[in-house]
Formats: structure tokens, sequence, C-alpha cells
């Protein structure tokens, strides 16, 4: 056999190892994801949490309630501060609106303010309410493993497509292997600079899972700003009919703070 012919085969080989180890040892990247999105979400999930924003010179924390639905139906209550109580977020698929009870006000939120800052804090209103799907609006790539914070690591890179309704560049993930936890995130804007860095911890048993329960998100560069997600309780896969989410219901619940 010819010299070129036996690096020619020795290639596809090595090709073919490579792939048959990250299938049978691991699952594909795109099915890592899927797994951890949807133990993280469940087919539905009811918590309540409280989010501190934390800046130089001032702290300030927001508590909620929030209801969401795996069929792209979320809603979200705000329970203090006092200013702020009785606001409610409601998105379906990628439509989203706000009711301020303070006005007595409907605001719809357009796509374009998805990557805006939700309520002051370093979260965007997409990354709670989710409009974007990290399954089904990204292209998945296994990039190997690491320990992160003593957890081995899926470390997987998520380039958006063309089409999708998204504004980062580039999102690399890590999931842990054992558990399938998203514990870390970097969100990267279209000129591939590093914007947020998102570490989860505290995994408590929540139900019928174990899930981390605390998220830090912290902008690299703005020097000692951050926001801290902490999940109080989550109540997975309850029934909850589409109904609840609609505008005539954000109303009502948010009468139930006052």
């Amino acid at each position: 056999m010819d010299m070129w012919k036996r690096l020619f085969l020795f290639g596809i080989f090595g090709v073919c190892t490579v792939a048959f180890v990250v299938r049978g040892q691991t699952l594909t990247a795109k099915e890592i994801v899927t797994k951890a999105d949807e133990k993280a979400r469940g087919v539905t999930a009811q918590s309540e949490s409280t989010m501190t924003i934390i800046r130089p010179s001032w702290t300030r924390s927001i508590t909620m309630k929030s209801w969401e639905k795996n069929n792209g139906r979320a809603l979200i209550l705000i329970t203090s501060p006092a200013k702020d109580k009785g606001q409610v977020f409601l998105k379906i698929k990628t439509e989203m609106w706000n009711w301020v009870p303070a006005i007595e006000r409907m605001i719809k939120i357009p796509p374009s303010m998805m990557l805006q800052s939700w309520m002051g804090s370093d979260f965007t209103n997409d990354d709670l309410i989710k409009e974007s799907s990290i399954i089904n609006d990204y292209d998945h790539k296994f990039l190997g493993k690491e320990t992160v914070r003593d957890w081995v690591c899926y470390k997987i890179e998520m380039i958006p497509h063309p089409e999708a309704a998204v504004t980062w560049g580039k999102v690399i993930l890590w999931i842990t292997e054992n558990g399938f936890n998203q514990w870390r995130a970097e969100y990267y804007d279209e000129d591939m600079k590093l914007i947020n860095v998102l570490n989860a911890s505290v995994i408590k048993k929540m139900g019928d899972r174990e899930v981390p329960t605390k998220m830090e998100i912290v902008p690299v560069d703005k020097k000692n700003n951050k926001t801290v997600l902490e999940i109080k309780s989550i109540i997975y896969d309850q029934p909850i009919q589409d109904s609840y989410f609609s505008q005539q219901n954000m109303k009502s619940v948010s009468q139930r703070v006052k």
C-alpha cells in the first residue's frame, strides 16, 4: 500500500474513532444541551426566587414568582420591593408583555429589546423569559471536557443560526458530566468579545431532581458589578393550563400581591 493511501485510511479511521468515542461515551453536543435544558425547565416549573443586583455604590433585591411551560410560555410576578410589586411579565413564544400596575398599562416588549437589561440587572429580558432556544437556535460543537469548580463538565460551543433571533455571536456552556447541570456559561457579542460570565452553584434537591439554585452573572467590562439569582423553591411538572399565560391573567395575578 502506498504512503498516500495509508495516510488517507488512517485519517478516515481517526475521524470515525473520535465520533464513536464522543457518541458512545457522552452523547452528541446537542443531546447534552437538550438533556440539561429539559432538566432545568421540566415540562412545567413554578418557582420563587430572589435577585440581588450589586453595584459599586448600592445593592437592591427583587423577589419574584414564576410559572413556565415547555411550549414557549412563561409568566413572572414581582412580589417586592414595594415600588415594583405587582409588575408582571408574560412571554408567549416570541412575544413578550409587561403589566405595570402603577400606571395600569400593558407594555409590549419588541424582539429588539430582548437583550436589554431586565429590571436593571445584568440579566437580559431573554435570560429571564428565555425567548431564544438554546436547542433550536444554535449549532452545537463539543469542545472536550474541563473541570470547573470541582465538577467535570462537557464544554460546548454554540453558534447561532444566521436566521435565529439571537444577538449573541457565540455562547460557550459547561454542563456537568454527572447530573447534566448547566454550571457555567460565557456570552460573546457578534465581534466574539466576551461580555458576560455566568456561574451556577449550590446544587439542591428540588422535587424529583438536583439542580443549581444560585446563578451569578458578571459583566466582564464593568468592575464590581454582578447580579445573583437565588432560587428558593421549584415545583416541577405540575399541570398549568395554557390559559394561565394570558394578558387577562396578568392583571389577576398582579392583584394578588397588593
